[in-house]
């Protein structure tokens, strides 16, 4: 069975904009970012999009590194609105009308989340980008992904990944591994399987949000994921 979305929220990585390069931003992995999202724009499919600040700085290795871990987590936060920001002019670059939301407030860089006027950006056919994880500590960019997905009623969540699915192990260490085309919360579990922390996929599953799995970094899969059965993991109750 096909099937159809209105609204979806895409979960990018931080570490996929890298690119080619060590640290920070690939203007090209950009670029194709934003040229797949004007694709899927064009196809009347309302995007909201949250992205992980990785590439820049994570809260827990700061913490690792003898940071404070509310304030490395703070600084986390802070490198997922600069990326927002990014990818935010890659797409007006591509003729695509963006806004940039924060989870706290951060006017003029971002204008403060809430449900009611996100979805009317939505609605109007502006791309959401979603900043500053939930805006507190201790919680990952993925919880952050699943609760604005609930809120803001999004059919799927779309997780880009560099890996095309979900695995029986991680195919990067185990060539024996085993793609799932789809799979239930309760398997995941049973399985131990890391797709998201737990607090994102318990979140999920309670509120009957489906995922799709999928690498996003090969281009023209996200068009894919949309209009084919075949591309990803299917994730549901």
């Amino acid at each position: 069975m096909k099937r159809t979305y209105k609204r979806i929220l895409l979960k990018l990585s931080g570490e996929s904009l890298m690119g080619m390069k060590a640290y920070g931003i690939d203007e090209n992995r950009l670029a194709d970012y934003a040229r797949q999202i004007k694709e899927i724009a064009g196809m009347n499919i309302q995007v909201a999009i949250v992205i992980g600040g990785g590439n820049i700085f994570r809260g827990l290795s700061g913490a690792a590194q003898g940071f404070d871990r509310v304030k490395g987590d703070q600084m986390g936060m802070l490198a997922t609105v600069i990326n927002s920001l990014a990818l935010s002019s890659a797409l007006e670059k591509e003729g695509v009308t963006s806004r940039v939301f924060t989870a706290a407030r951060m006017e003029p860089i971002g204008q403060l989340f809430a449900k009611q006027t996100a979805v009317e950006a939505l609605n109007r056919g502006e791309v959401v980008m979603i900043a500053g994880g939930t805006g507190n500590p201790f919680f990952t960019t993925d919880t952050a992904s699943a609760l604005r997905a609930v809120e803001l009623e999004a059919d799927v969540m779309l997780k880009g990944t560099r890996v095309d699915g979900i695995y029986t192990a991680d195919p990067e260490k185990d060539s024996a591994a085993v793609k799932f085309d789809e799979i239930t919360y309760d398997e995941i579990y049973a399985r131990g399987l890391k797709i998201m922390d737990l607090t994102a996929t318990t979140l999920a599953r309670d509120n009957r949000l489906p995922i799709i799995v999928f690498d996003m970094d090969t281009v023209g899969n996200l068009k894919k994921v949309l209009t084919e059965q075949n591309i990803g993991t299917y994730v549901h109750n």
